[in-house]
């Protein structure tokens, strides 16, 4: 198997060009990448007709797993066509939020792999998402991996996790609630937004009167803005 440069973050995974065909009109099911906190990928009717698909990989905050992905953006899913990618860190925390990119970038990998062999992929609609740790997880992945990744949604991160090199020039969203006290809007986004757009990102930022979550509106806002990238 294919694996990441730990120093970089950088992606192995590509399109495929011969692939699996989906038998079901429309499925959930488990990669079987590894016994526990695996990786989930959920195929919209809409989507498996065999053309091309966007895709988002969805990265869970800090305690969660493969679940929370499915749960949140199905109902998006099949109300706007892309395919669902929703992966598990090894830990409660992804890798590289306490440490250096290794395992957690390593699963990714492989969960994107098989993704592309199931699936046909529209290569310029292929976005990377998260909350919390995840946002902050997704915004390192994604930067590292633009030239993969067009588009960029964190909501509510806190940082940019070190120990990557930049590659490509995604498009970024981020969302953040004023009333934030887990991850201050403050001391987070209101920072890092105006450093992105200095080295030259476009970046679509929405803050919103609320705590530590993903509005309804908020986050159908950033799915559309990624399909119509």
């Amino acid at each position: 198997m294919p694996a990441w440069d730990r120093p970089r973050g950088r992606a192995t995974a590509r399109f495929a060009e011969e692939r699996q065909a989906f038998r079901a009109c429309r499925r959930l099911r488990s990669l079987h990448i590894r016994k526990t906190r695996d990786a989930q990928l959920y195929v919209p009717k809409a989507a498996a007709t065999g053309d091309a698909a966007p895709l988002l990989m969805y990265l869970h905050g800090a305690t969660g797993s493969e679940e929370e992905g499915i749960r949140r953006l199905r109902e998006f899913s099949d109300d706007f066509g892309f395919i669902l990618l929703s992966p598990g860190s090894t830990g409660q925390r992804w890798d590289a939020i306490r440490g250096e990119y290794g395992p957690d970038v390593r699963m990714l990998n492989a969960a994107l792999e098989r993704t592309f062999d199931f699936c046909n992929i529209d290569p310029k609609r292929v976005c990377v998402c998260g909350f919390s740790d995840g946002g902050s997880y997704a915004l390192g992945i994604g930067l590292a991996n633009g030239d993969l990744f067009r588009s960029l949604i964190a909501f509510s991160p806190g940082f940019v996790p070190a120990g990557f090199e930049p590659d490509g020039h995604p498009r970024i969203f981020i969302s953040h609630g004023t009333e934030d006290r887990i991850l201050p809007i403050d001391e987070c986004s209101r920072r890092m937004v105006p450093e992105f757009k200095r080295r030259g990102y476009e970046v679509t930022f929405r803050e919103f009167k609320g705590p530590h979550t993903v509005p309804h509106d908020i986050c159908e806002e950033a799915l559309r803005w990624f399909l119509n990238s």
